[in-house]
């Protein structure tokens, strides 16, 4: 049975995130779809996720990947039709397998019928009092509202032209200027979001994720960002009252969830938008950002437990998703950390060294309190591809940030499945090339030259997925911190249940009289590697590890 039988299912789920554009390409026309997704299921039931998290499938003219959306409530043609996506979310259901949608609810398309009005109607229209239209400054108003610095970098204002052909006010877009940001302060914004809510939850839809939740009330005084005063546009304490309302339109629907992304390092400001009658989780950067380092990992699982029990929220564990870095790479590298200001190219990675880590932080993440996330292609080890041409390049990330920042196209890269050379059966036979290029050296890595070969990173996941439904003590619960030498992770979940994790540059022996369940590596005579995690049942857990007993991998 699984854990998210056992209490709400979103405390204790393991969900899957599906990039539509990268998954799985049914009509051959070089990206991913509703069809191949559909066609790819048996690989997430085998896999054993809970749900399933799809990123933007909304009509969009496509300047950010779809984050830039016209239209909430309908399938853009590239990915297929609304019909489809109802057959996807029944067929899922059919399977066990629920489903969540991704919500942008900062920012719209510049193609959104609303913001085409508000372009229309010129100054004073009512339609601009939905987005955030100010005159510049200047006697012509020739400068920019304020010098706000966009999440992309850049600026975050646009000039209009009237209808009559002058210059016209100015627009505000945190993002890129095709994306254009509400105004929350608007009763109709909050109206028609809230609908939109109740038009996807009719569908079947088991969860929202919210697109940069902390955004969305802005400072309408529109000071500058100053070190001493509120952030103008970050986290604001308006924004609760957003979320209190669609608190209670999900708690219309049996069983639904709302799950925000949320980045504060504040961790009292970000349990906030956990209480009780706003969301019910929210993602855990802390954690994803976090150096490959013991004291650190323990001090970000600490911290976060911590923050999440006075709300009674469950904690999320993520490793990896479509806007950072692969922590296959990351761990590879001298400094493991992520963070999008130390994003840049030419950074020499290990991915040997890697992609020990990464088996290793898999069944950390797998075992901890709490619901546990999978960027696609996690379950099959890939990496950052940091070669793409500059020329097939999308992410407006990169140009935005002058091409410094090399952007996220390379954990967007469409997946593997199968075969010598690409596109790996990522597309049908005879299609347009995918999306993005693919490494050759890929072919190691495909989910068919995987598939049942224990040491894998593929049958690692399906073991430890299958592992954790069967185990009582994962999933939603508590945690137990046990003697170990410096640099190792020992903890344990209740039950006898004990993971271990050696981060030191030593092995490690093994708790006596104990049973392995799993290993991300080979043992060592009874030694736990460096580099290496286990999963163990132990009958006296409080002796933590010490003398060794040999096992094998499983």
């Amino acid at each position: 049975m699984s854990t998210a039988d056992r209490s709400p299912w979103w405390r204790g789920a393991v969900i899957y995130q599906v990039y539509p554009r990268s998954f799985a390409d049914g009509n051959g026309d070089g990206i991913g779809d509703i069809a191949g997704i559909r066609s790819r299921l048996n690989h997430l039931s085998a896999l054993g996720v809970d749900a399933i998290w799809f990123s933007p499938w909304y009509p969009s003219p496509m300047a950010d990947a779809g984050y830039d959306v016209s239209d909430y409530r309908d399938i853009d043609p590239v990915f297929g039709t609304l019909a489809e996506a109802e057959a996807l979310i029944a067929e899922a259901h059919e399977l066990g397998i629920r489903t969540i949608v991704d919500v942008v609810p900062n920012h719209c398309s510049d193609a959104h019928p609303w913001f085409q009005a508000a372009l229309a109607g010129g100054p004073g229209a009512p339609e601009r009092d939905l987005f955030w239209f100010r005159p510049g400054r200047g006697p012509n108003g020739d400068e920019r509202p304020t010098d706000w610095v966009g999440e992309f970098g850049g600026e975050t204002w646009t000039r209009t032209t009237n209808p009559d052909g002058t210059p016209g006010d100015w627009y505000l877009h945190l993002f890129a200027p095709q994306q254009p940001d509400f105004n929350w302060d608007h009763p109709r914004v909050r109206e028609e979001f809230e609908d939109i809510l109740r038009f996807w939850f009719d569908r079947g839809v088991d969860g929202i994720r919210i697109d940069s939740a902390g955004l969305l009330v802005k400072d309408g005084t529109l000071p500058e960002v100053r070190p001493d005063q509120p952030h103008p546009f970050h986290d604001l304490d308006g924004v609760h009252d957003i979320y209190r309302g669609w608190r209670r339109v999900a708690d219309e629907y049996p069983d639904r969830a709302l799950i925000g992304e949320v980045w504060l390092p504040d961790r009292q400001r970000f349990a906030n938008y956990l209480r009780p009658d706003e969301l019910h989780a929210a993602f855990n950067f802390d954690f994803l950002g976090c150096a490959w380092d013991a004291a650190a990992l323990r001090e970000s699982i600490d911290g976060t437990l911590s923050a999440h029990a006075p709300v009674g929220a469950p904690a999320t564990w993520v490793l990896s998703n479509h806007d950072v870095t692969r922590h296959v790479t990351r761990y590879g590298r001298a400094d493991t950390r992520f963070s999008f200001a130390a994003k840049r190219e030419g950074i020499p990675t290990d991915l040997e060294l890697g992609t020990r880590r990464a088996r290793a932080a898999a069944l950390l993440s797998l075992s901890l309190p709490g619901a546990a996330y999978v960027y696609q292609g996690e379950e099959l080890g890939l990496y950052e591809v940091e070669d793409i041409p500059y020329a097939l390049r999308q992410d407006p990330m990169w140009e935005r940030s002058g091409r410094i920042d090399p952007g996220r196209d390379g954990c967007r890269v469409p997946l593997p499945w199968a075969g010598d050379e690409p596109p790996f059966e990522f597309s049908p036979e005879g299609a347009a090339a995918p999306w993005l290029p693919q490494p050759a050296d890929w072919k190691d890595r495909t989910a068919r030259a995987q598939t049942g070969d224990s040491a894998s990173m593929l049958e690692l996941y399906r073991a430890a997925i299958q592992a954790r439904r069967a185990e009582p003590a994962l999933g939603d619960g508590t945690l137990t911190w046990l003697p170990a030498p410096d640099g190792v992770l020992a903890f344990s979940r209740g039950g006898g249940f004990t993971c271990l994790v050696n981060l030191s540059d030593t092995a490690v022996p093994l708790p006596a009289e104990a049973e392995l369940l799993l290993a991300s590596g080979p043992l060592d005579e009874g030694l736990l590697p460096c580099d290496t995690a286990v999963w163990l049942r132990t009958p006296d857990v409080a002796d933590g590890p010490r003398a060794a007993k040999g096992a094998d991998q499983t």
